[in-house]
């Protein structure tokens, strides 16, 4: 059980409570849960999401502010993570389930993970307990995630002082407990493959990109063939609306070229695609500017990202290093991948600075193999408490009597 006092769901003058963190990890925020406390039955875990984030219960509502929930408006500050802990191989490790919830409907994309997120877990299990802290010095711990079955260590440093190391990064202002996240085994996260669509590069009517699928499918296109150069604000971009249909059209495409499937296995469709919160991730690129590698900018796909998510960073950061791609075409000063592995220091100039990535590769019979890919972020709870489930139904609220 966890060491916070009195951290579980409660009755609060009839009322119930849940517990929650709320936190950052990286560029994003969002929640993280602990899996004990959750009903079992999906409609159930549904609508409790939806209330603490303050979306519709069913249908759409535009322009929706989530003045009833936790939730921010962009799909970057949408997220619950629940979590728990499991041991595997004899040493306590965290299992990840994210919800990736939008402001303005109640469907709930659970196809994806976030790396960015990901970086508050660690901090989470210790915060409540259920992970042990030492007294100073690097503590790791593997993170499982069940949306797409990847392994990632993350690793923070307590001090002697019962702080811990901090690190500044790109899109948030100050230094915070740094977090060191390694992605193992990232290729093919979603479809199995490195690349989905058996070819580095694939036409889609007049544009042509590249399909990438490490830690997250990715479809990378130059931002040139848009008329754009990947240094534009993101609002500017957003507010394009013939290239917010064009990159739309590419994104549907690809989708179904690469045959993405839904969390049941089934592939999407179409109309899918169009809706879809989270896959296919999309970026532009263009020469650096700034210092870096290359430029980006990312979206989710149907908004822009402030920055840039850490998995689309690495997939992107990966792609430079395979011959033929959009990717690999732009980037500049990356060393070529030889037959032994060894780490290569990809730098992504983004609209909050630049995301330093590293992915240990190497070539074998002319193919790129890829180790793992890592990136550092930072991390902070904003707030651990109980939100009050006023309109909760009465099938919720039967669980919870039956929990207490």
């Amino acid at each position: 059980m966890p060491a916070l006092p009195d951290f579980h769901p409660r009755l609060h003058a009839g009322q119930i409570e849940f517990p929650v963190h709320h936190m950052r990890g990286g560029t994003s925020t969002g929640l993280v849960l602990w899996e004990a406390y959750l009903p079992p039955q999906q409609d159930l875990r549904e609508e409790l999401l939806r209330h603490l984030m303050g979306v519709p219960q069913t249908g759409a509502q535009p322009g929706n502010r989530q003045i009833t929930g936790l939730g921010r408006g962009p799909a970057t500050s949408n997220k619950v993570f629940i979590a728990d802990v499991e041991q595997h191989a004899g040493q306590a490790r965290l299992v990840s389930t994210l919800a990736q919830l939008a402001s303005e409907h109640g469907h709930i994309d659970w196809s994806v993970n976030c790396g960015n997120m990901s970086s508050a877990l660690q901090l989470w299990g210790i915060d409540t307990g259920l992970l042990a802290s030492e007294s100073f010095g690097p503590q790791e711990v593997s993170i499982r995630n069940t949306n797409t079955g990847v392994i990632t260590t993350s690793r923070m440093t307590q001090l002697a002082d019962s702080g811990y190391a901090t690190a500044a990064i790109p899109g948030v202002h100050g230094a915070f407990p740094a977090v060191d996240l390694f992605l193992h085994d990232p290729v093919g996260a979603k479809t199995g493959k490195l690349l989905p669509t058996g070819s580095v590069q694939d036409v889609i009517g007049a544009y042509t990109v590249s399909c990438v699928d490490v830690a997250v499918p990715m479809v990378i296109a130059d931002a040139a063939q848009f008329g754009k150069t990947a240094q534009e604000p993101i609002r500017e971009l957003e507010a394009d609306a013939a290239f917010m249909a064009a990159i739309r059209s590419v994104w549907i495409a690809t989708g179904l070229r690469m045959g993405l499937r839904r969390r049941d296995g089934a592939l999407m469709t179409q109309d899918e695609l169009a809706r879809s919160e989270t896959i296919p991730k999309f970026c532009i690129i263009g020469p650096a500017q700034a210092g870096g590698n290359l430029a980006a900018r990312y979206f989710t796909p149907q908004t822009g990202h402030a920055s840039l998510a850490v998995s689309g960073g690495c997939c992107l950061a990966a792609a430079t290093l395979i011959p033929g791609t959009v990717a690999h075409a732009i980037a500049r000063q990356v060393a070529p991948v030889t037959g032994e592995y060894g780490e290569f220091q990809v730098g992504i100039e983004n609209p909050a600075g630049i995301l330093d990535t590293t992915i240990v590769a190497r070539q074998v019979d002319g193919q790129i193999g890829i180790l793992s890919a890592a990136y550092r972020r930072s991390t902070q709870i904003l707030l651990r408490g109980h939100v009050p489930l006023y309109q909760a139904s009465q099938q919720l609220q039967a669980w919870f009597r039956e929990l207490n």
